[in-house]
């Protein structure tokens, strides 16, 4: 199993250009035999909550075609975040785009503070996905921040834990320090998808990380290149690859 995770740096609002960054650092990551792509949180938009209902992308949203046939074309899952209309509602989601031209949608199931001034949280939509009998969990930024998320999670008997998030530089030794207690706790393997440069006006810390079942750091990116974090299952170990982009 070869695992990804994207550290990209958006293009506020420019949602054209995002989405291109998508597409060139999925083909990168299927050259490199993954077969999961995790994005971070509202990565096709960048992280934006005044101008999120503007930006907001429909259930079944066009724009998310070629994603869709990516996914079939590499035989990957892609894990793409944007602000989501769901019933006239405003969330804070991600696409779980499979190779089977099936979409599934996770939103934010605990805001930050003054997000509830723009978006709802949801715990219905909480789908998980299954790679070589590794059941995947989904997590988007403050949820991590709720230890009752991971525990849940683990109750649905997750293997893997991916969380897309958008943390700055004072926020990100807590992610850091929850995320590594989490894998050690439930004994599941985390994967961790932070932004590199700016968002909504606010510097991200990147940081883009793994750790395994005993809360071991496996490997990180720094806190300024954008690409990809490659992790891969052997046996009972996990060796990994940064690929700069």
């Amino acid at each position: 199993m070869i695992l990804a995770a994207a550290q990209t740096k958006p293009k506020r609002g420019n949602i054209a250009s995002n989405l291109l960054n998508h597409y060139q650092l999925i083909e990168l990551a299927a050259q490199n035999g993954a077969q999961l792509i995790a994005f971070p949180e509202m990565s096709i938009t960048g992280y934006e909550r005044e101008n999120a209902m503007e930006l907001a992308f429909a259930e079944d949203d066009y724009r998310i075609d070629h994603l869709k046939d990516l996914a079939t074309d590499n035989n990957i899952v892609i894990i793409a975040g944007a602000p989501i209309l769901i019933k006239n509602e405003l969330f804070i989601g991600q696409f779980i785009i499979a190779p089977n031209d099936s979409v599934s949608i996770y939103t934010k199931q605990f805001l930050h503070e003054g997000e509830d001034e723009f978006f709802q949280s949801s715990f219905d939509n909480n789908p998980m996905v299954t790679i070589e009998d590794q059941n995947i969990a989904f997590a988007i930024c403050a949820d991590i921040d709720n230890p009752k998320h991971p525990e849940n999670a683990a109750k649905n008997n997750a293997d893997i834990y991916i969380a897309s998030i958008f943390f700055s530089p004072n926020g990100i030794p807590n992610a850091y320090r929850d995320l590594q207690n989490y894998a050690e706790k439930h004994q599941m393997n985390v994967l961790m998808s932070n932004f590199s440069g700016e968002s909504w006006g606010s510097p991200s810390a990147g940081q883009s990380a793994f750790w395994n079942t005993k809360g071991e750091l496996v490997a990180q990116m720094n806190d300024s290149d954008s690409g990809l974090l490659l992790v891969e299952k052997q046996n009972d170990n996990w060796i990994s690859k940064i690929s700069k982009f």
